[in-house]
């Protein structure tokens, strides 16, 4: 009995990924029985919600809860991402049934790269979710920028994960190991003594060079403008959420499994050089962003800076209070896909029916208050919440980054974050202002079709109320984090 008890946890922990894969398989036959928009985009939403249900069916057990907020954060993502891409597809593409498959299939690459135990498990996520970007990002393939930014982003991810594969490969050479919790300072030491320290230390500073470029670290940052304003505007707002949040919550769950940052002496390096990195992605995200006139390139330096402020959390594992840290993770992440996803969602929108490439001059976006008020309010409501501007969930987020930084005497990252946001403040308010004025182009999107109007309104709305009220998210995630 107690081995089938056993079979049936581990059956109903394993459910949400195999629900992935089940609507993934009946999603791909029913279009190659019958090519349909339609039938792709329902089967690919309802896959997504099925595997949440499921989710959401395990969360009792040991462990669960903190796995299940991030899954819970990918496919809401992924789910608005599909709702928002309809329209954008039927109005650009002839063949756009594959693009919810590779969403979809992306989507269960993030989940696979969230719940990675083994350097194994790790590689299989990355690459899932990598290799479906790739074609996401050049789905439009009749439009020169979209193939430009996904070879750039092709070519320098391969170099980053080849990167990783080679820690990986040096951190079991010195660990004997590739599961993460046998893959420690300690194991190197008994294996191999300081020389297996020191052969650590190298496996594992690759490691984080190649997950700083999938988080579009500083100096691992060149590719994201660039990926950015070429991809489809609905593929540029799920690389900056779930393509992000996955390496996140990986990069954290490492850590804590292998004690990666509390090594004593020898990870003092290690923490420095990650706050070195986030400082400089602070400072110089916001920086390039105050140069740009390209509405994705400036969100795409944004997400640098944001990035980086998110640092704060993770090295506040090593010198303050952990449960604080991933607490502080969730809601920041929850914001930043927020608000991000409101961001992209409207570039999306205002797209809509453009023969080429999408509205993206901070020129075009001139009376677009006046001409699309609802749409309009909605990106001010996301730039204001990017810059932290009180009333609004982004300040609540960055608020929780200081009170960290704060509890780890993190000084250093606390007065960064201060001078990255008063710097985007600025081009923050550029977007505003750009939007207010009276005189602006005459490009209209020949719709505005319902499902994503509706879609980025309810987002704009849950900006300011988790905002102005917190408290409902705030308990959620406590009770996530346990």
């Amino acid at each position: 009995m107690t081995q089938l008890h056993d079979h049936g946890l581990l059956s109903l922990a394993y459910s949400p990924f195999l629900v992935m894969v089940a609507g993934l398989l009946l999603t791909m036959l029913a279009i190659s029985i019958r090519r349909s928009h339609v039938i792709a985009w329902m089967g690919s939403l309802l896959t997504l919600v099925a595997a949440w249900v499921a989710a959401s069916l395990s969360l009792h057990l040991s462990g669960a809860g903190l796995l299940h907020g991030f899954n819970s954060l990918f496919l809401i993502a992924a789910s608005v991402t599909s709702v928002i891409s309809y329209s954008y597809l039927e109005s650009k593409m002839r063949d756009r049934e594959e693009f919810h498959l590779l969403l979809v299939m992306a989507t269960l690459g993030a989940m696979v790269l969230a719940a990675a135990d083994h350097f194994a498990i790790f590689l299989l996520g990355l690459e899932i979710l990598s290799i479906s970007l790739y074609a996401m990002i050049a789905y439009p393939e009749r439009e020169h920028p979209p193939l430009e930014a996904a070879l750039k982003y092709l070519v320098l991810s391969g170099v980053a994960s080849t990167t990783i594969l080679f820690g990986m490969a040096v951190v079991f050479a010195s660990t004997g190991s590739l599961a993460f919790e046998d893959a420690t300072w300690s194991s190197a030491s008994e294996m191999r003594g300081p020389g297996g320290v020191t052969m650590f230390m190298v496996g594992q500073a690759m490691i984080l060079s190649g997950l700083a470029f999938k988080l579009s670290l500083v100096p691992f940052h060149m590719w994201t403008p660039d990926v950015y304003q070429g991809a489809p505007a609905p593929v540029a707002g799920y690389l900056a959420t779930v393509g992000k949040g996955a390496v996140v919550a990986f990069l954290f769950h490492y850590a804590a499994a292998t004690g990666l940052l509390t090594g004593g002496s020898a990870s003092e390096a290690l923490v420095m050089a990650v706050s070195v990195v986030a400082v400089l992605s602070m400072v110089l995200g916001n920086i390039l962003a105050l140069l740009q006139k390209s509405l994705k390139r400036l969100l795409g330096y944004s997400s640098i800076a944001h990035l980086g402020y998110l640092m704060i959390a993770v090295i506040l594992t090593v010198s303050g209070d952990a449960k604080l840290a991933i607490e502080t993770i969730m809601l920041y992440l929850a914001a930043y896909f927020l608000m991000s996803l409101v961001a992209f969602g409207a570039i999306s929108a205002v797209s809509i029916g453009r023969e080429e490439g999408d509205v993206d001059s901070l020129d075009e976006y001139a009376g677009l208050f006046w001409r699309r008020p609802v749409l309009a309010a909605s990106l001010i409501v996301a730039a204001l919440s990017l810059a932290g501007i009180p009333l609004t969930v982004g300040f609540i987020a960055k608020f929780y980054l200081v009170v960290a930084g704060v509890d780890g005497s993190l000084w250093l990252l606390v007065w960064a974050l201060v001078l990255g946001s008063a710097i985007g403040i600025y081009y923050y308010l550029r977007i505003v202002f750009s939007m207010i004025q009276s005189d602006g182009s005459d490009h209209k999107p020949s719709r505005l079709p319902l499902e994503s109007w509706g879609a980025i309104a309810a987002m704009a709305l849950a900006v300011v109320l988790f905002g102005v009220y917190p408290t409902p998210v705030i308990d959620l995630i406590g009770y996530l984090v346990g």
